[in-house]
């Protein structure tokens, strides 16, 4: 299965080097499954043919706000509803979970209440995963037929489902410890509340489920539709 990666944002400079790019890191995540890959810098104009080139897709995440007036902007949103239209599986993750919500009859904002950064709970159909979050920007009103499968009292759109073939979610299962320690030292700071950041490190050597997350994903892309 061809899975194509739509990047929408590229690491700080200052982590490029130890990290590399967005996608690297859901190829990690995804491990195992038997994907091949295909990236197209979105961010960079560098788009697909059409919604077929691959049989499955993933957005990433960005320091960009869906609502900003980019070029790159109205065709992703065009791409994301003929990938619905075909039904062919899509996931968002952040920037991703965002743009697909406002491609679709959503809205985006910068959240009245601030930031959400490191170690964080959701409820997942029922189940308590803990993921590492890094945004300020939320989606505040959903599209028509949206489900929320995954909440929490700062984020109650944090896992979002859109029919049979799109799954979304505002936190970052492909980021690791180092990662967001790194996203703090150099873009943290200044614009996240220090006593957030502190709050976030303090908390990074507990477990995460970015496993658990990342199964769900590839057996979402896997699963075989009508």
């Amino acid at each position: 299965m061809k899975i194509g990666i739509l990047l929408t944002g590229h690491p700080p400079d200052e982590l490029h080097d130890q990290f590399g790019e967005y996608d690297a890191m859901f190829r990690t995540l995804l491990d195992g499954n038997g994907f091949e890959y295909e990236t197209f810098a979105v961010v960079d104009n560098q788009f697909p043919v059409d919604d077929k080139q691959a049989d499955g897709w993933i957005i990433t995440g960005s320091r960009h706000g869906a609502y900003e007036d980019h070029p790159w902007i109205p065709p992703l949103e065009d791409l994301i509803r003929a990938i619905q239209k075909s039904g062919r599986p899509l996931i968002g993750v952040c920037f991703g979970h965002q743009i697909i919500a406002q491609a679709l009859g959503g809205k985006v904002e910068k959240f009245k209440d601030g930031w959400s950064v490191g170690r964080t709970d959701y409820d997942f159909a029922g189940q308590t995963v803990t993921l590492n979050a890094w945004h300020q920007d939320q989606v505040v009103e959903l599209p028509e037929g949206a489900c929320v499968t995954g909440t929490n009292a700062f984020c109650r759109n944090a896992m979002v489902t859109y029919g049979d073939n799109i799954w979304t979610v505002q936190a970052h299962p492909e980021y690791g410890d180092a990662f967001i320690q790194g996203l703090m030292e150099t873009r943290g700071k200044g614009l996240v509340p220090d006593t957030l950041l502190k709050a976030a490190a303090n908390r990074l050597p507990s477990p995460d489920d970015n496993p658990k997350i990342g199964r769900h994903m590839a057996e979402f892309l896997k699963k075989v539709r009508a």
